[in-house]
């Protein structure tokens, strides 16, 4: 936890100051975790959208700053936490605010690395939204930052916490398809038409025209190390995750769920070779759709895997599954393709079964082998933050996952085959594709 000042704690009760026993915060110890009984000071770093579910979340705990570039999208959480402090620029609001122990990321996906990392350098435990960052890199430093800094993270998978996620590790783990080679990914959700369809007078480019910017936004930081261009409704709010400069596109924004469990069960590592087909390519936008499939080598006992992500349509239908039955659910899902038969859940690990139906009907579970989370997925960050055991989506699990996903964008883009040396964090047959692994910044902002 971040450092505070004494004074924020008294003795526990009059029966201990009776008996001489002063009981002070661990960190002031130096013992480095908090008694469970005591709250986190939580500071929202993007706080109109995603932050602001989030935050209510975790109103058990003391909301003490809140930080936004846009005082208008964030003005409604700002009037339901009056007693926090509120900043424009984060860097201020670490700097200034020492009782700060913990903060919620939920900005841009562009911007997640640079703020995580100036909060872990601060001693702060770091909740940061999916995807946990823009390029493979950041992906990297950021898991290795954590376990330096020894901060309590998470990553925003919610699925990562209920039931169905639990369920399908316990079944695989107890052999209930058998040998999984193969496993099929899908989210029908397109970004089609575009945000920017509306702004542009050419299909699948920056707009032309270049509005002011509203009094409420600083545009600067907005745009943070992503390359300067000028402010268009277009990219802010909501619609920005559809600009490869800015957002990751649907296979950080569902891949990073709908993965989850893949990633999780099978016990996956890094991929040796990625290859994507995309539709409707350009060098601004994420394309319509695509298709990628990953190699994943064997991991001890467990074979390799053929991974096939599709997004903007639909895998293919089992045969095993009922005519009215739907395929995962409304938005996307998962078939595990065992050796003796499969899973299907929904986008977020959600209402695992076996097919067909009749299988499902006469399987015998096994005992719960996993610890289940009573509260919810932040929660399970701040019970991290106030003990050794750290949380389920942290950045040990949540780093890999994500640098996968992004994997999957750098052969979507060039729309190829890459093969990955995990180890040297470098593609190894397209010089093109290593450009895509780490951007440039732009000046005055670095990891």
């Amino acid at each position: 936890m971040a450092h505070r000042i004494l004074t924020r704690r008294t003795f526990l009760s009059s029966s201990a100051t009776a008996a001489g026993l002063l009981i002070l915060p661990c960190h002031v110890l130096g013992l480095g975790e908090a008694p469970p009984s005591e709250k986190l000071n939580i500071a929202g770093i993007g706080v109109g959208g995603m932050g602001a579910g989030n935050l209510s979340n975790l109103e058990s705990q003391n909301i003490v700053a809140l930080c936004d570039v846009d005082s208008e999208y964030a003005g409604k959480t700002f009037a339901k936490y009056p007693k926090a402090k509120t900043y424009v620029d984060y860097r201020e609001m670490i700097e200034k605010q020492k009782d700060i122990d913990a903060v919620v990321i939920a900005t841009p996906d562009h911007t997640h690395a640079v703020i995580a990392m100036a909060a872990m350098k601060a001693g702060k435990h770091v909740y940061c939204q999916k995807p946990l960052t823009h390029d493979v890199y950041e992906s990297r430093v950021l898991t290795e930052a954590a376990k330096k800094y020894k901060v309590a993270t998470q990553m925003g998978i919610q699925g990562h916490s209920q039931e169905g996620c639990r369920l399908i590790c316990e079944w695989i783990w107890a052999g209930a398809i058998g040998e999984i080679r193969e496993v099929d990914a899908w989210c029908s959700l397109s970004y089609y038409p575009w945000g920017h369809a509306y702004w542009s007078s050419k299909w699948g480019r920056k707009p032309a025209d270049t509005p002011a910017v509203p009094k409420t936004i600083n545009w600067d930081l907005w745009i943070g190390p992503a390359p300067m261009r000028p402010y268009h409704p277009a990219y802010h709010p909501m619609v920005w995750r559809c600009w490869w400069d800015f957002g990751v596109g649907m296979m950080g924004d569902r891949g990073a769920h709908t993965l989850d469990p893949v990633y999780w069960a099978l016990k996956l590592t890094a991929p040796t070779t990625i290859e994507a087909t995309a539709l409707g390519l350009n060098e601004d936008t994420h394309p319509l759709a695509a298709i990628v499939t990953y190699q994943f080598p064997a991991r001890d006992s467990l074979p390799p895997v053929k991974l096939t992500w599709y997004e903007g349509t639909r895998a293919p239908r089992p045969a095993e599954l009922e005519d009215d039955r739907v395929m995962g659910d409304s938005e996307g899902g998962v078939i595990f393709k065992g050796s003796k038969g499969k899973i299907m859940c929904g986008t977020y690990g959600n209402g695992p079964r076996l097919l067909p139906e009749s299988a499902m009907k006469e399987y015998k579970r096994p005992a719960p082998t996993l610890e289940r989370i009573k509260d919810c997925h932040e929660m399970d960050w701040v019970r991290a933050a106030k003990s050794n055991k750290p949380a389920g989506a942290d950045f040990s699990f949540s780093g890999p996952l994500t640098e996968t996903c992004l994997l999957g964008n750098v052969a979507k883009r060039l729309d190829t085959r890459i093969t990955w040396d995990a180890q040297a964090c470098k593609v190894t047959n397209n010089p093109k594709a290593n450009d895509l692994i780490r951007r440039e910044y732009r000046q005055g902002w670095s990891l």
